[in-house]
């Protein structure tokens, strides 16, 4: 009953996620997106785009698994908006300790499996950190697209750091990258991002 309860604990604790807010605005732009949405879409796109991968044979399952973790951190550390400079100085200072209380909620095993797949993706190293990484990048773009540059515009982001933060996907996923280029230079055309 020891273990049920540890679990039982941390599903009701990563419940939390409901109420950490990005500056994604959804789709329809009616409100910002949460944090539990913007896992739930990235696992679809996980399994929807995996094959367009540079790298063929993904672990689909543990990249399905990753995007759904990746963002747990953020109950503790709140979301750090990827183009908040200031914000991004002590994120990963936060989200180790996040982490750290978090997963330890489970039992041993499963915290230590889940962990193991949030540093997995934290560092890229793997092909399926990296695929992740890409969705994790690409369903924010899309719904900047889709808005017309909601969140682009109300934070003042320039097309230089959108460019830059954005130019790995290629090397990751060409047709992806592709995609992700002709996107950005569409939004700047349409005056959705504003050029440098």
């Amino acid at each position: 009953m020891e273990r049920l309860k540890q679990q039982i604990d941390f599903l009701i604790e990563i419940d939390k996620l409901k109420h950490v807010f990005r500056q994604t605005v959804l789709i329809d732009g009616s409100r910002q997106e949460n944090d539990a949405e913007h896992s739930w879409h990235l696992a679809m796109l996980a399994m929807i785009l995996h094959e367009h991968a540079n790298e063929p044979g993904l672990d689909l399952l543990k990249m399905i698994k990753m995007v759904l973790i990746h963002d747990l951190v953020e109950i503790d550390a709140g979301d750090t908006f990827i183009y908040d400079e200031k914000g991004n100085l002590d994120k990963a200072e936060r989200e180790q300790a996040a982490a750290d209380r978090i997963f330890a909620i489970l039992p041993a095993d499963q915290a230590s499996e889940l962990r193991a797949l949030w540093d997995e993706f934290e560092q890229r190293e793997t092909p399926e950190a990296r695929f992740a990484a890409v969705i994790d990048r690409l369903q924010p773009l899309i719904h900047n697209y889709v808005t017309e540059g909601t969140s682009w515009k109300k934070n003042n982001v320039t097309a230089d750091k959108v460019i830059a933060r954005n130019r790995f996907i290629r090397d990751v996923s060409e047709p992806l990258g592709m995609y992700v280029e002709e996107l950005i230079a569409d939004s700047i055309q349409k005056g959705y991002l504003r050029s440098c």
